[in-house]
């Protein structure tokens, strides 16, 4: 199972995929990896009520490299707004390892699914509208920033995403311009997805029934082959993400959510776990 021909040719689709996506939409592409990686692990045997959970978790941990990738591409361009990122992280930190380590372990895979879709089809409509704020809505100082980043960190710990879907549409709602919020969203990738990560590890140490090659909640092989494979085009996508009108890249991000979070939230009414 680890070194298969067709699991690999999966992995590495899924990862080519998302990594240009991770740069476009500054999403970390956590939101297209479990969809797709849930379907892998359940035509591989995977038990149902492991499944949603390994892929939430797996998906999270190849953020750590996609979003090293995809922020380097965004900051030689000088988009991403490095004083937010600051702020932000303190809370991000707290809120991921509490959702992680306490409350991930805790809810049924079917629940996460459902929350995933309805979390993802929220932010989808916020870009949709493309409401605009008032000109006088001004970015919040520390300790605001700290709660949010704190929401961030939680929401981001559940559904394994790399925040994108919340602090995307946070920064645009304080006037940030969306090119400076996905540059910056996926330089918030790397600590959500680095407190996450080590959070399912340790939550899911002492579970039995796990596949082979896993880490806690973490699946070793789709890890492996997604962050190769990601890392190459996360810089492709971030390119791109700089030469798209402002309305053009919002339409994307929500259409693209929109079907993710139809087929999640179908997987958890759907799921026995």
């Amino acid at each position: 199972m680890f070194l298969e021909p067709l699991l690999i040719a999966e992995l590495a689709t899924l990862g080519l995929c998302t990594g240009f996506l991770a740069g476009l939409l500054g999403i970390g592409g956590g939101m297209i990896m479990v969809p797709f990686v849930s379907i892998i692990l359940t035509n591989r045997g995977v038990a149902p009520e492991l499944t949603i959970k390994m892929a939430i978790a797996t998906s999270m941990a190849t953020i750590v490299f996609t979003s090293i990738s995809s922020v380097r591409a965004h900051h030689k361009r000088r988009a991403v707004r490095w004083d937010l990122v600051q702020k932000l992280v303190p809370g991000i930190v707290l809120g991921g390892m509490l959702a992680s380590v306490g409350v991930f372990a805790l809810l049924k895979g079917s629940l996460l699914a459902i929350l995933f879709a309805l979390f993802v089809g929220f932010s989808a409509t916020q870009m949709f509208l493309d409401k605009k704020p008032p000109p006088s809505r001004e970015v919040p100082g520390t300790v605001g920033l700290l709660g949010a980043g704190s929401v961030i960190g939680f929401f981001s710990g559940l559904v394994g995403a790399g925040g994108g879907f919340i602090s995307v549409p946070f920064m645009t709602w304080v006037n940030v311009s969306i090119h400076n919020a996905v540059a910056t969203s996926a330089a918030l990738g790397f600590p959500i997805a680095l407190a996450n990560t080590a959070g399912y590890i340790v939550s899911g140490l002492k579970l039995a029934h796990l596949p082979a090659y896993s880490m806690g909640y973490i699946w070793l092989p789709g890890l492996l082959v997604i962050a190769c494979c990601s890392v190459l085009t996360a810089p492709l996508g971030a390119k791109a993400a700089h030469k798209l009108p402002v309305k053009r890249l919002k339409r994307i991000f929500a259409s693209i959510l929109y079907l993710l979070a139809a087929y999640m939230l179908f997987k958890g009414l759907t799921a026995t776990s």
